[in-house]
């Protein structure tokens, strides 16, 4: 299969290697931009860019001013990265069409990870139709989840929900997040109904249902690790 590029949009050269190396051991191809202005330019020259990994702070041209630019003619996915962790900024970059949404400073195992799980969604990357972790085994196409070798009885819903905590495995996802990923992006009821769900799920999944983190005023996080301490 062919390499997936991704175009990595920032003034500092050294967050552009830092983020080039780890994409690179992951085996997708990897171009760069260290302002606005270049970015456009080499997003409409390359033309097959299956991604974008976006700085805010820039000279010439802004991330802002890159995203609604490129907005106006594309839906490549992009994930912006920001020094700022204003609520504001990130409410602004999903109204413009951000897929995700990343302050510095990030682990950049967990960058890759979160391009792994937009290139899923984007229907970049095929999906495996058996997931494993934490002695949890899902076979998407015969529908069937088995918890240490015992199959397990799950309702639609929940089998999407387990299935899309495993894919996204160690990543913290909001409640709207979730919303959108499960019950798709037309589904206008209250982000509530993912707690009910979960609840449901960590019964259905015994001891193995504490996998299932909590995380208070946010959402959840799916951790097959056994906690140290």
């Amino acid at each position: 299969m062919d390499q997936l590029k991704i175009l990595v949009v920032d003034d500092e050269a050294r967050m552009r290697k830092l983020v080039r190396v780890f994409l690179e051991k992951q085996n997708y191809a990897v171009i760069e931009a260290g302002d606005g202005e270049e970015a456009v330019d080499l997003f409409f020259s390359e033309k097959d860019i299956a991604l974008i990994l976006l700085d805010v702070m820039m000279p010439k041209m802004d991330g802002w001013q890159v995203l609604r630019e490129i907005r106006q003619y594309s839906k490549v996915p992009i994930i912006m990265l920001t020094a700022r962790g204003d609520e504001r900024d990130e409410l602004l970059g999903f109204n413009l069409g951000v897929d995700e949404y990343i302050s510095k400073p990030f682990s950049p195992k967990i960058l890759v990870a979160r391009v792994d799980a937009v290139l899923r969604r984007a229907g970049s990357v095929g999906t495996e139709d058996i997931l494993e972790a934490g002695g949890i085994r899902i076979d998407k196409a015969a529908h069937l989840v088995r918890i240490d070798d015992k199959e397990v009885e799950l309702s639609f819903k929940e089998f999407e929900l387990l299935s899309y905590f495993v894919e996204n495995k160690g990543i913290a996802l909001s409640r709207e997040k979730i919303l959108n990923a499960v019950w798709n992006y037309d589904y206008f009821g209250d982000a509530r109904t993912i707690d009910t769900h979960v609840k449901k799920l960590r019964s259905k999944m015994g001891t193995k249902g504490n996998m299932i983190k909590t995380i208070w005023g946010m959402g959840y996080k799916f951790d097959p690790e056994p906690d140290n301490g």
